[in-house]
């Protein structure tokens, strides 16, 4: 049965929605409404208008099963365009992913792309022939969720900001590696993280912009001229913005004044408390408007309880909720990606002083476009988000 959902708050995520395209814009925020939709019995949205206009308006709905939704937000999905795994599995494991992708979705997430840590060359080219196999056939994908495409975050990284991938991995560009991973990724590679100063002339940045793939400058020991150059060339994207880079230096300004500097370059965060103060997610905000997309980074333990865990080939200890490498001699090393949800990032930045439907777009319309998707995809449910901003679990579809 379909499902009359009424007296919503609206958000600006919703502006991206079809059902609401006759809405005006500045109406569609968390301050204005209410708003109704009537969805079928899978969340996705068939109409909506503003108000209580569905009593004249809804004709079909007639008889819908009605859910108030007094106090609660409605958005588009979470995007995640930078996560590598949830539920003790990493998306090197492609048959694990009904349980991976299933975590993430449940915490509100709707679109995501399947991100890989350096690996030897052989191996990256068979995760990605087996994950594109996959969101071509759709096996694997549970309902409610798009998984659209592939993020490698390697191998092309400084051995001086490695983080936790392993640095026998790491090596310099060179167009034959990048031709041989588009073309495994059979038209889903999405975004490629690089370290600038390893591609020389900046060759593979700019082959992999012509193929329509989105470069990131990350996990890179650049400075600001050679940053600035990349960006230049046509890189896009800022690799989760202070971490595994060189910082802001009023002698040596570095990637992060060069991405503010550059007007078409989005700037990833990992809003969960520990990478990024919140003084500084609150500063990027300020300083890169309407410029900074949520991500996650999250890894395989995410869903799950403290203990062991792999990134990669790599062991990893986690502690209340915090991922760190384990080093030879048992103790705890770098950060290694999140146990982070989307939804709770939202949280993270909202408390941080951010304005929430710009938490939102952050974490949705804006994440979509910065790798060429369009921010609003068919078929998939909208999020009924409680005042406490997790998702409301009856609109997400469980298979």
């Amino acid at each position: 049965m379909n499902t009359l959902i009424h007296n919503a708050r609206p958000t600006e995520t919703l502006r991206d929605v079809p059902v609401f395209a006759d809405v005006p814009a500045d109406v569609l925020t968390a301050d204005s409404g209410p708003v109704w939709v009537e969805c079928d019995d899978a969340g996705v949205p068939i109409r909506g208008g503003l108000g209580d206009s569905f009593h004249r308006d809804a004709g079909s709905a007639v008889g819908s099963l009605p859910l108030d939704a007094s106090g609660m937000f409605l958005s588009a999905p979470f995007t995640d365009i930078h996560c590598h795994g949830a539920g003790g599995y990493a998306y090197e494991d492609v048959d694990s992913l009904p349980t991976s992708l299933s975590v993430h979705r449940d915490h509100g997430t709707g679109r995501a792309l399947a991100s890989f840590v350096a690996n030897p060359l052989d191996e990256l080219e068979d995760s990605f022939r087996r994950v594109a196999r996959a969101i071509t056939t759709g096996e694997g994908i549970p309902a409610g969720f798009r998984l659209e495409g592939i993020h490698a975050e390697g191998p092309w990284l400084s051995p001086a900001h490695k983080g936790a991938h392993r640095q026998d991995y790491l090596r310099p560009a060179t167009l034959d590696q990048a031709k041989r991973l588009v073309d495994a990724a059979g038209g889903y590679l999405r975004q490629v993280t690089l370290a600038p100063e390893l591609d020389d002339d900046l060759a593979v940045t700019r082959y992999l912009v012509g193929q329509g793939v989105r470069v990131a400058v990350g996990h890179t020991d650049a400075d600001y001229e050679t940053a600035l150059r990349a960006f230049d060339a046509g890189a896009s994207i800022l690799t989760h913005a202070f971490n595994a880079m060189n910082g802001i230096h009023h002698r040596h300004p570095g990637p992060v004044i060069a991405a503010m500097e550059s007007p078409h370059v989005v700037a990833e965060i990992i809003a969960d408390g520990v990478h990024i103060a919140p003084e500084v997610v609150a500063m990027l905000f300020r300083a890169m408007p309407g410029r900074v997309v949520l991500i996650t980074d999250a890894m395989s333990a995410t869903g799950q309880s403290d203990g062991d865990y792999r990134l990669g080939s790599l062991d990893v200890r986690v502690d209340d909720g915090i991922a760190r490498l384990t080093t030879p001699d048992g103790s705890q090393g770098a950060i290694a990606g999140s146990t982070l949800t989307m939804d709770q990032a939202v949280r993270t930045v909202v408390e941080a002083g951010i304005d929430l439907d710009e938490a939102l777009t952050a974490a949705t319309t804006r994440p979509a476009r910065a790798v060429g998707l369009n921010p609003w995809a068919d078929g998939l449910p909208l999020r009924l988000l409680d005042e406490g901003l997790s998702p409301v679990g009856g609109l997400i579809p469980r298979t």
